[in-house]
């Protein structure tokens, strides 16, 4: 039988007693390797990184804040668990610690029991948080096949010459759907990059006005529900006209999405959600979605700030999110009041 894979420990003091003890604490439960200075540390976790660090913070050359910072410094070792070891116990330096991203203090003189506890608890919430991903990624890719065929199925039935109208609006509903739910798979998988700055768009020629059709198709029924209409304006004319932009559509989608979807669920029932997409500007597309909302006054401040929202009107994810999309793609979204209605303004550059 296959034993369960040894965790890597990585103990960095420059004192030799304390690497010592710390090998005999951990030794026989983990595969540990040392370093004695902060510049041997890097080479080592360049070189194998390790599940967990144990870091000394008073080094010569580097010390361990130093460390620290380099390591969550970079994509690929930031979400390695540092914990401090350390004779010092004031509350500025753990602050330090825990501003640079470090997991936990430990103070000296060591304790068998409360090392062994704490490395242990950190192997452990890593190993629930890269399980907890590795999931998400598999559900995420799993999920595009069949929202393919979703979307792909009633395109082809609607090339049919012989079907009623009622049939083709389901049809293109039901495509409509499909393209909201492959969207928001997408945006579950680079939200985070999208905030590290580090996600990079891959840009093609869209047309906006036929991504808001489809987010007010697929809203279609929730509106309905509470007697609320949906009415898209497109450059002043109620007659949809193409707007073409350079950018990613499933996030574009989601953007839409998330705003039209707030409005829907925080106006008041028979009410109107208005949609204006507006190209007037040679170097700007305006996106409008106003409507008179039931949300408390005092969220319209916090409008875009993530968890912001109250429990009735939502988390905050989604305007949050909108507004990610739109300064990725280099633009910006607002909130402002008119008439009595709420106004969420996207703007993108073109």
């Amino acid at each position: 039988m296959i034993g369960k894979k040894r965790s890597k420990i990585l103990i960095v003091d420059d004192t030799e007693v304390n690497i010592d003890i710390l090998v005999e604490f951990l030794g026989d439960i983990y595969d540990v390797s040392t370093a004695s200075d902060g510049f041997t540390a890097l080479e080592s976790v360049a070189a194998t990184p390790p599940d967990l660090i144990l870091l000394d913070i008073m080094m010569p050359g580097l010390d361990g804040f130093g460390v620290c910072e380099k390591l969550k410094g970079d994509a690929a070792t930031s979400d390695i668990p540092i914990i401090f070891v350390t004779t010092l116990s004031d509350i500025t330096t753990e602050s330090q610690g825990f501003d640079l991203g470090a997991a936990d203090f430990i103070t000296k003189p060591f304790s068998s029991a409360v090392v062994r506890a704490r490395v242990k608890n950190h192997l452990a919430l890593r190993e629930a948080a890269r399980f907890k991903a590795d999931v998400e990624q598999i559900t995420r890719h799993d999920l595009k096949s069949p929202l393919n065929t979703v979307i792909d199925l009633p395109k082809r039935m609607l090339l049919s010459e012989n079907l009623s109208d009622r049939l083709r609006d389901m049809l293109q509903r039901i495509e409509d759907a499909g393209r909201t739910l492959l969207a928001m798979n997408n945006l579950a998988s680079v939200l985070f990059k999208m905030e590290q700055e580090t996600y990079t768009l891959t840009r093609a020629k869209m047309d906006l006005t036929a991504v808001t059709r489809m987010v007010l198709s697929a809203l279609e029924d929730t509106a309905r529900m509470r007697d609320i209409k949906l009415q898209l304006v497109v450059n002043g004319a109620d007659i949809p006209a193409p707007i073409h932009f350079m950018g990613e559509e499933l996030l574009c989608h989601s953007m839409i999405w998330n705003i039209v979807d707030w409005a829907v669920e925080a106006s008041p029932r028979e009410d109107i959600v208005l949609v204006s997409v507006e190209s007037t500007s040679p170097s700007m597309i305006r996106i409008d979605i106003t409507g008179r909302t039931e949300a408390p006054l005092e969220l319209r401040d916090i409008f875009f700030e993530k968890y912001a929202g109250d429990k009735k009107h939502g988390t905050g994810l989604k305007t949050y999110s909108a507004r990610l999309i739109a300064r990725t793609h280099g633009g910006d979204a607002i909130v402002s009041s008119k008439d009595d209605k709420i106004v969420i303004s996207i703007f993108l550059p073109t």
